[in-house]
């Protein structure tokens, strides 16, 4: 009987023993953010105004974050101007004045030509969706790396988020001809500001905010911005009725989402990889309702603001990429990473826009035969 009892206590000191070495092990190996210190927040801020659809995918991607994370990780997005100017993002990111931010590279030309090879000009032959595949998958991404630590930039970058091509832009009457570009007080950004700057304009590089009041005072002729909901909603159909479709000068962009690397790195791992899939998500979420917005807004611009879109001549966009040629040229001979990252592209899209071009069936027929006059 006193066996019995001796032996049952001792296999419960055994049990509290290794019950509490497991409990203790738990502690040191979770994440501290499930010890009780709470969700980790980050105040961010968007390179754009709070009414543009493009601060819209900054809060839709902050929601996808702090959802997948289940609250884990609290994302806060105030609009461009409320901490620093648009053009500032990179620097407050990288300094810590800001956790993180949601804005375009072409932004960052002036710390680094290079970076607007993401997106500014024509990206040869590739659409938006095809370039991110090329960062992803062709070297890309290693290479942005490179260009962050080649300025000492404090962050981790996310491309996501492919843009459809964007329009020549706003304009007091249609352009017919390269000439008509020359002498025009036009607004564009990144490596875009080279090549209209070859085509004989006077180029002001300025934020989204602030394009539509510069073209209202006079101070630009002309503008380009993005696409048909940002040009509606920041009211650039009150200052041109006429707008040119189609343009080599942004015809791949997408968004990038920057996180200050410091703050970054401090994230559980769990939290770095919801991240990640995060952000593709809400890269085909944000190309879904960019499908659906645009498509309404065009046609709603069409109908109720009086605007008249024209097609830009095949003989503009042929001089936009001889222009862009030379550019290049230049560039490179002054940059080596400049020059590493074109080649880099070259490379990837030789190979994947023959593939679809031989592969992917031109739909204009298509449209025609359903939606084109019809045949009596």
């Amino acid at each position: 009987m006193t066996t019995r009892k001796k032996d049952s206590s001792t296999t419960r000191r055994r049990f509290l023993t290794t019950a509490a070495a497991g409990a203790a092990a738990a502690t040191m190996t979770a994440p501290a953010i499930a010890q009780g210190t709470g969700p980790i927040s980050m105040r961010w801020q968007s390179t754009w105004p709070a009414k543009d659809i493009f601060h819209e995918y900054a809060l839709d991607y902050a929601k996808k974050v702090n959802d997948m994370t289940g609250g884990d990780l609290k994302i806060e997005v105030l609009p461009a101007g409320a901490v620093v100017p648009a053009f500032g993002l990179l620097d407050a990111v990288s300094k810590g004045t800001l956790d993180g931010g949601h804005g375009v590279m072409v932004y960052h030309y002036g710390k680094q030509t290079a970076l607007a090879l993401w997106g500014s000009g024509p990206a040869y032959a590739m659409d938006a969706n095809m370039l991110l595949a090329w960062h992803k998958y062709g070297g890309g991404k290693e290479l942005l790396v490179k260009l962050y630590n080649s300025i000492g930039a404090n962050v981790v970058s996310f491309p996501y988020g492919p843009m459809p091509t964007q329009p020549l832009g706003w304009f007091k009457k249609p352009v017919t001809k390269a000439d008509d570009l020359q002498g025009v007080k036009y607004r564009t950004v990144g490596i875009s500001i080279d090549v209209f700057t070859g085509l004989g304009a006077a180029v002001n590089a300025l934020p989204g905010g602030e394009i539509v009041s510069a073209m209202d005072r006079g101070l630009l002729d002309a503008a380009e911005f993005n696409n048909a909901s940002s040009d509606r909603l920041l009211g650039f159909p009150d200052v041109s009725k006429v707008c040119m479709l189609q343009s080599y000068h942004q015809n791949a962009e997408q968004f990038e989402i920057l996180f200050n690397k410091t703050k970054y790195d401090a994230l559980p791992e769990r939290l770095r990889a919801i991240i990640a899939g995060a952000t593709e998500a809400a890269g085909q979420d944000m190309s879904w309702k960019a499908i659906d917005r645009y498509s309404q807004d065009y046609e709603g611009m069409q109908a109720k603001d009086n605007v008249k879109f024209y097609k830009t001549p095949d003989s503009v966009l042929q001089k936009q990429l001889d222009i862009y040629d030379e550019v290049v040229k230049k560039k490179s001979a002054e940059n080596p990473l400049f020059k590493e990252i074109v080649e880099s592209q070259q490379a990837f899209a030789k190979r994947a826009t023959q593939w679809e071009q031989d592969t992917v069936v031109n739909r204009r027929m298509a449209y025609n035969h359903y939606f084109g006059p019809k045949k009596t």
